[in-house]
């Protein structure tokens, strides 16, 4: 049997219209002779009655601190309650259909409460429900461990469930379905000018995800990757055939042209920028250890990292920059914290190899009157720190330069 996993957000199963449109997407597949595996998340977003946080709202109103394993329990509530939901829609539109939890779906995790990893996913609920001609609607977001615990995966876990099955069933296809028309070339709030992307590449959007981009977590496209199994953004509430995410080799209408070596921008906001300086060489006295040490052992995750003889330097989200630098004191007096900073970034399959393309980025922020604080770059990608109050132009800037429009 050919197999496709369809994952629908919050929003797309809050209300009536949003779930009469999962019924055509799910009538369509099913027209096509395919066997149908649905993913929810719970619905609707903070402050309607059954999404997430309004649950935990609800619990921490009775006592503010609920431990990590009860707080799976309440959260896998939210997505039970849409599975039962959708299961009704489409058994009243005449088709027949079976709800499952993470744990009946076959998804087992590790021990990480709120923030589970599957460890292993065994279909076989699922293959019978499938081979019995029925639609399979599972809830997203959740998985059980080997001792029976109901665990979650973590924000945007929904997507890392409908790419996680759809491997262990060797799917045709994963659809995303959003209420966007698939991954642009920026965020459309901030650059006007922003377009949908028609294809990509698993690592272009890993990269966008990572950088910031929220289309769609970078989990669910690493594991679409390792599985090779195609993954498409689609809207719930459009026809459009949104963005297909498939390897580089499998993609027939990408050109890589040295002209055109950025696909899309992405971006984060609230940095702070942390230095700490020295007279004497700090790896010679070995405080470069002892600064990336201590940074791991107080918890911290820091970005854009560049060392030199007298200075260390990099990012942090600003609500941990005060922290930071108090832990750091002990090690050095001179260490700075500045808030105020995001880092914009260009990504690109095509720019691998290709000279030029920093200068470019360089000049489009130049002409912008636009300050670079710092920098990183990968194969598929390069960061600048500006200041904050400057993203919306660099963004704006760097997508003309690149002629993304």
């Amino acid at each position: 049997m050919h197999v496709i996993v369809q994952k629908f957000g919050g929003t797309s199963v809050a209300k009536p219209e949003g779930r009469e449109q999962v019924v055509k997407k799910v009538r369509e597949a099913l027209n096509q002779g395919l066997g149908v595996v649905v993913v929810v998340s719970a619905m609707g977003r903070a402050g309607d009655p059954y999404a997430t946080d309004t649950l935990i709202g609800l619990a921490r109103g009775v006592l503010k601190h609920v431990k990590p394993r009860e707080l799976d329990l309440l959260m896998s509530c939210g997505e039970n309650i849409a599975t039962v939901v959708t299961v009704q829609t489409l058994k009243a539109n005449g088709i027949d259909a079976q709800a499952f939890t993470g744990g009946q779906a076959g998804i087992i995790t590790n021990h990480n409460f709120n923030n589970a990893r599957i460890v292993e996913i065994k279909p076989d609920n699922l293959r019978r429900c499938l081979e019995e001609g029925k639609v399979a609607v599972v809830a997203g977001f959740q998985g059980i461990t080997n001792e029976g615990e109901v665990t979650t995966l973590g924000r945007g876990g929904s997507d890392t469930t409908g790419a996680a099955l759809g491997v262990a069933l060797k799917a045709d296809v994963i659809e995303i379905y959003t209420d966007v028309d698939g991954v642009m070339t920026a965020d459309p709030r901030l650059v006007p000018r922003a377009k949908p992307l028609a294809e990509m590449t698993y690592n272009e959007v890993c990269e966008m995800a990572h950088l910031g981009a929220k289309v769609v977590h970078p989990r669910a496209v690493e594991i679409a990757m390792e599985g090779r199994v195609p993954l498409r953004i689609r809207s719930t509430f459009s026809d459009n055939l949104g963005t297909l995410i498939c390897d580089v080799n499998n993609i027939g209408q990408v050109e890589i042209r040295g002209d055109k070596v950025v696909t899309g921008l992405a971006y984060i906001s609230d940095m702070a920028l942390i230095v700490i300086q020295s007279d004497e060489d700090l790896n010679i006295n070995g405080q470069v250890l002892e600064v990336f040490q201590l940074m791991a052992k107080s918890g911290f995750s820091v970005d854009m990292i560049q060392v030199s003889p007298y200075q260390i330097s990099f990012i942090l989200t600003e609500d941990l920059a005060d922290r930071a630098k108090d832990v750091l004191a002990e090690l050095s007096p001179q260490i700075s914290a500045e808030k105020g900073f995001a880092k914009v970034a260009i990504v690109g399959s095509g720019m691998r190899g290709v000279p030029g393309v920093m200068a470019r980025m360089v000049r489009g922020l130049q002409q912008a009157g636009i300050s670079i604080y710092h920098s990183t770059d990968s194969h598929t990608n390069i960061a600048c720190l500006v200041k904050r109050e400057e993203m919306c132009n660099a963004l704006q800037a760097l997508h003309e330069e690149f002629e993304l429009a």
